[in-house]
């Protein structure tokens, strides 16, 4: 009889804990009170409480950690609490402690004309990030850009907005729609081409290292180049009649994939008991170019980005593989080795004159061609076989005023005169 009134004693005791005890959940953290969902950033949930509100309420009814006895070589548990970062609607409009206002600029002038590119509006965005810098829109004063097809919306500084009008002037300018540019990228084996051409050439500080620039009048640029052509170590990989748009880009590329093995992988189930790891490099160059010319169009500004990528030679390693079949087995994979070199700069010059620069000797943009006599003494002596190297020039001049293309006219269609077979068909 006692043993059934404590047995009934116990079960009331049980059933009053569980309605006393709060409901727990365990999480990554540790055991925590579960709650229902918060939003933290409309800053209300189904309690009513906004998230900075909670911490007081469930401090006014503290939970009781859940006691655990860790097991032997377990990690220890993890502190609970997790830090989130205040969330407020704020004061609803845009600061503008600093004098900062709202222009919105009409870029449809330059828009509507392009056509080789989806998005022609991040062309003038990106030379407005050039010209301010980026840290100007992601620090203080509040800043905002933003651009669509038909419209610049800019939110800063009357300083900074006269900045952006002027950059979008530029692009907008129909005296410049019908501007273009021409590239000529080449090489020359030895780079002493210099003696010869050097009075004809006026120097331009270049900040890259080992990139030298110069300024030449167009006169002295044709003969230079008339010069160069009759060199036999002289070579050029584009067409010398490919025109830049005044405000585009285009990107001229000899970047060709270069696949070698890179590492093995032990497959014991299947033969040989490895599985070669293929690694892919690309070896060439790849120029990009972005021209802008100022509003007067006497002078103009370019983005140059050349990376040159040369595989000299793939050093072999031999890999220790070895399997139940063939315990002695020895997989040789590639480790490449390479040459490169970049240039990343802005250049400003006269429309009038022409703009090289070099590279210095570097790594040869493409193959090189075959020379019979010196192919016939590397094969015997591979020692002297090395890389080719070249001195990397570019040339870029002003076109001027390019004339679109005459529309064809339009095509006459043939027409049979009319026949009857009288349904003999």
């Amino acid at each position: 009889m006692h043993l059934a009134n404590r047995l009934v004693t116990l079960a009331l005791a049980v059933l009053i804990g569980a309605t006393a005890i709060p409901s727990l959940a365990q999480t990554d953290s540790g055991w925590k009170k579960s709650s229902p969902a918060t939003d933290r950033y409309s800053g209300s949930d189904a309690g009513n409480k906004t998230p900075f509100a909670g911490a007081a309420a469930d401090a006014a009814a503290p939970i009781t950690p859940v006691q655990t006895t860790p097991l032997a070589g377990a990690p220890a548990p993890v502190e609970p609490g997790i830090t989130r970062a205040r969330v407020s609607k704020g004061s609803g409009a845009l600061p503008n402690d600093q004098g900062q206002v709202w222009r919105e600029y009409d870029i449809r002038p330059y828009t509507m004309r392009v056509t080789t590119t989806a998005r022609p509006e991040q062309a003038i965005v990106d030379w407005i990030l050039r010209e301010t810098g980026y840290e100007a829109w992601h620090s203080e004063p509040v800043g905002l850009l933003s651009a669509n097809h038909d419209v610049l919306r800019v939110y800063h500084t009357p300083e900074m907005q006269a900045v952006v009008a002027d950059i979008v002037d530029r692009f907008v300018n129909s005296a410049a729609s019908a501007y273009a540019f021409t590239l000529r990228v080449a090489t020359v084996r030895n780079p002493n081409w210099r003696a010869k051409a050097l009075p004809l050439m006026t120097p331009l500080p270049v900040q890259t290292p080992g990139v030298q620039g110069w300024l030449l009048a167009k006169e002295n640029a044709r003969l230079l180049i008339a010069d160069l052509s009759r060199r036999t170590d002289y070579r050029e990989y584009n067409s010398s009649q490919q025109l830049v748009s005044n405000g585009q880009s285009i990107v001229i590329s000899t970047m060709r994939p270069r696949s070698y093995i890179r590492g093995a992988t032990v497959t014991p189930v299947a033969w040989p008991g490895y599985q070669p790891e293929m690694g892919t490099i690309e070896e060439g160059f790849s120029l990009e170019f972005s021209p802008l010319l100022a509003l007067d169009l006497a002078a103009a500004d370019a983005v140059v980005k050349l990376r040159l990528n040369q595989v000299e030679k793939m050093v072999p390693v031999k890999l220790d593989l070895p399997t139940t079949v063939a315990p002695n087995q020895r997989v040789q994979i590639d480790v490449p080795q390479m040459t490169m070199s970049n240039l990343h700069e802005r250049f400003r010059w006269p429309t009038d004159r022409v703009l090289l620069l070099s590279m210095g000797v570097v790594a040869t943009p493409g193959p090189s061609k075959d020379n019979p006599i010196s192919d016939a003494v590397t094969d015997a002596m591979p020692m002297l076989k090395t890389p080719p190297r070249a001195d990397a020039l570019l040339f870029v001049e002003s076109a001027g005023v390019v004339a679109p293309s005459p529309e064809p006219p339009t095509a006459r269609a043939a027409t049979l005169p009319q026949q009857s077979f009288q349904g003999r068909y």
